[in-house]
């Protein structure tokens, strides 16, 4: 039976989308537990910064190494043994200080182990994203459908985590906090264990016969001699260093001062929202919007809502903002996902989509290191005015760059 004429089912991706939920609820969760926790013990932004940074900075060199791993080792093998050691990576938490005392749990171990988390981290999302075509045709759906569910679930995974996050740190503590962060990750293992499709295994040794390092080469080369995805890579690098301190650092720093870690959880949960019906909300929207067009609006967008929140107004109209960016910034990551699926070919599929994250998590360390020491000498609102001015002009000078025309292009073979 060919894989034309193979009978239709939606388990696979189904269990692509459970797994994502997962892991991204684990995810979740250590954005609000690892930042409270340094928060809670020193009181330091730079201390949250330096746990933070510790957090994104392994992501660049993981990204490179996980695009090469799913194509070398195979998609499911990587994303459960991805999974499996960041599960172990929050469970040390609690473990040390059940062995050792909390005390033992300062700043620098919990830099190190939000690092050794973040090392694994891409290679379970990188497998899973890969996994998405062979799963959408398998079900009978639209590459834009798929990616756009597949973005909701992963917002939704937000709206979970930190959600669940803050009010679980607010009733057991920010330790006791990390053993549900490592249940998710469990049950992301245990839905992939279970997951039969096509191309998920281990693929031809052939396609990557000169070694890991010559496979990473090809997929940066390939990159970087394509105008869209050289473009998209930059825009993303520059918007997510811009962005991921507001999220990592400041939203915390300004909870933690109010002693309120329920509404940091609310925050990050109406970021989430917005961003789920967002990404649903995208293959509806696909039909009548041109890609280049929503994604100018939504880096727009960003930057204004951002220079609002600057002025720290009431938590009301914080939330109001913050779904309002989720809702227009929803749309992008199935948008990045179609142009890296549709441009790269099968074999090199892995590590283009590891180029491009690695590309986009290069400047988050750069803004974190900023961030931080800015908000501790200067305050949040000058440091929130510092990124979202920024942001705004990134927004302004997208509309003149070409390459961005070729969002809405016919892929051309591959």
């Amino acid at each position: 039976m060919t894989a034309d004429t193979a009978p239709r089912s939606r388990t696979p991706l189904l269990l692509i989308m459970f797994a994502a939920l997962m892991a991204g609820a684990g995810n979740g969760i250590s954005l609000v537990a690892f930042p409270w926790l340094v928060l809670q013990r020193s009181g330091s932004a730079l201390d949250a910064s330096v746990v933070a940074m510790a957090g994104t900075l392994p992501l660049l060199a993981a990204t490179l190494i996980a695009g090469a791993a799913v194509d070398f080792l195979g998609r499911r093998r990587v994303s459960m043994i991805s999974d499996a050691l960041s599960a172990l990576s929050v469970a040390a938490v609690p473990v040390l200080a059940l062995t050792f005392g909390a005390q033992v749990v300062n700043v620098a171990v919990l830099a190190g182990l939000a690092a050794l988390g973040a090392f694994f981290d891409p290679a379970g999302m990188t497998a899973r994203e890969t996994m998405l075509p062979e799963a959408a045709k398998k079900a009978d759906w639209t590459l834009d459908h798929a990616n756009s569910v597949y973005e909701a679930v992963f917002n939704l995974a937000y709206i979970v985590g930190p959600g669940i996050g803050g009010l679980l740190i607010a009733t057991l503590g920010g330790i006791d906090t990390m053993w549900v962060t490592a249940a998710a990750f469990g049950l992301s293992v245990a839905a992939i264990s279970a997951l039969r499709l096509e191309g998920t295994g281990k693929p031809d040794p052939g396609a990557m016969s000169d070694g890991v390092w010559a496979g990473i080469v090809e997929g940066l080369r390939f990159v970087w001699n394509s105008k869209v995805l050289r473009t998209l890579a930059f825009v993303d690098l520059a918007a997510t260093g811009l962005y991921m301190p507001m999220e990592s650092v400041l939203f915390p720093k300004y909870f933690t001062d109010r002693n309120e870690p329920a509404q940091l959880g609310w925050v990050l949960v109406a970021l989430s929202v917005g961003g789920l019906i967002g990404a649903l909300g995208y293959a509806v929207l696909s039909r009548y919007m041109k890609r280049r067009t929503v994604m100018l609006i939504a880096v727009l967008t960003l930057g204004v809502a951002m220079t609002v929140i600057a002025f720290l107004p009431p938590l009301p109209l914080i939330l109001v903002l913050c779904a309002v960016v989720g809702f227009v910034y929803g749309p992008i990551a199935p948008i990045y996902n179609y142009v890296m699926q549709t441009r790269a070919p099968q074999h090199l599929r892995g590590r283009v989509v590891g180029v491009m994250g690695s590309l986009a998590y290069a400047a988050g360390p750069l803004g974190l290191i900023v961030a931080g020491p800015l908000a501790d000498s200067a305050g949040l609102h000058t440091t929130f005015l510092a990124l979202s001015l920024p942001m705004l002009a990134l927004g302004v000078a997208a509309v003149f760059l070409p390459a961005l025309r070729e969002l809405d292009a016919e892929p051309r073979g591959t």
